[in-house]
């Protein structure tokens, strides 16, 4: 009888053992939640590319052939900021957010 209660305990252990080993599993594997994504800084206007694009941070006084009255950087499909948002990222300038009331010669309509 001795043997056979080694081999239950030896069961049950192994048991215990397959039982806890997928949550375990899953805490080895879990990735962490991502951190909030950072403020990117605004564009500087004396960036090569900004001046390049002649991108300004208003629509007022815009004199570039290409602009046309209403068009501004929350209306372009580059524009990736949420709306009502005062700044947002573009993805012509990633490292940097733009002016949703800004604008540049590479506007182009969102669909």
């Amino acid at each position: 009888m001795h043997d056979h209660d080694s081999g239950r305990r030896r069961f049950f252990g192994i048991a215990a053992m397959m039982a806890m080993a997928p949550m375990a599993a899953q805490q080895a594997f879990a990735q962490a939640k991502p951190a909030a994504p950072k403020a990117l800084p605004k564009l500087p206007l004396d960036n090569p590319q900004a001046k390049a694009l002649a991108y300004t941070e208003t629509t007022k006084g815009i004199t570039h052939k290409a602009f046309k009255p209403g068009s501004d950087c929350a209306n372009c499909m580059l524009y990736k900021g949420a709306a009502g948002q005062a700044y947002g990222p573009c993805t012509l300038f990633p490292q940097h957010s733009v002016a949703a009331k800004g604008w540049c010669s590479a506007w182009a309509k969102k669909a």
